[in-house]
């Protein structure tokens, strides 16, 4: 089973790259997608039929939202946390399958100010407290742009960023705490070293440089481990800027 998470920073202008024809290519059983910034009357889209969608929208227009394409529809979709605090902005989508519960995630940016980072620090001990709950009746694989570069092998430039939003110690720590839980960066079970990113700046084309972060992870629950295959990065794929991240699992 190959699972796919792509924060494509604007469902509408990801259709207007290689949105259709990256999923065609791929043909992910789940693709999750972050940062849709829209509802599905706002592109009018005919999706392929192999898919069913599931939408959690913000309701700020325009604004954040994730969504789900699934070959197997899940048995329940649940829309954020059950948190009315945290679940006016769409950042949580949960489908839930045969064998594990499947999260779909845009975990809020802390801001190049950090104005955001206190709420960021309770959304995150939130976020794993409902993590934990559903991994009560099965496991979960957690998906999506995460804001934060975990380690120093996670940017390309860390002493420099060390206190800039995505990798201050408030953030790395909120991040460590769901590895801590018994949580799997998918990714780093198979590659040790540091040059692979997900995400990088527009400008001073970085993307073509490198100089990228890896903030866009799957994480999944320890009783998964046995069963997961691969995980991947996609950095040639283009469309966001941020790329394609993956995984597959023997289930």
């Amino acid at each position: 089973m190959k699972l796919i998470s792509w924060n494509v920073n604007g469902l509408r202008s990801a259709l207007r790259k290689n949105f259709l024809e990256y999923l065609d290519a791929e043909a992910p059983e789940v693709l999750c997608v972050q940062e849709s910034r829209c509802t599905p009357e706002d592109v009018e889209q005919l999706w392929p039929a192999a898919y069913a969608t599931y939408w959690h929208m913000a309701e700020k227009k325009g604004y954040s939202g994730t969504v789900v394409f699934t070959k197997t529809r899940p048995l329940r979709i649940q829309k954020g946390m059950g948190i009315d605090r945290h679940d006016h902005e769409g950042r949580v989508l949960t489908a839930e399958y045969e064998r594990f519960q499947l999260v779909n995630a845009y975990v809020p940016n802390s801001q190049r100010e950090l104005t955001r980072l206190p709420y960021r620090q309770e959304w995150d001990r939130d976020f794993l407290a409902f993590l934990k709950q559903l991994e009560r009746t099965k496991p979960v694989v957690v998906c999506g742009d995460f804001n934060v570069a975990h380690t120093e092998l996670d940017l390309a430039n860390p002493k420099a960023n060390v206190h800039n939003h995505g990798f201050t110690p408030e953030e790395r720590a909120g991040f460590q705490s769901f590895i801590d839980a018994g949580l799997v960066d998918t990714f780093r079970e198979f590659e040790k070293r540091g040059g692979y990113y997900s995400w990088w700046s527009p400008m001073a084309g970085a993307r073509a440089r490198n100089v990228g972060w890896r903030i866009d992870y799957f994480l999944i629950s320890a009783a998964l481990r046995p069963r997961l295959k691969r995980a991947f990065i996609q950095p040639a794929v283009m469309g966001s800027d941020h790329c394609p991240v993956g995984i597959e699992m023997d289930i």
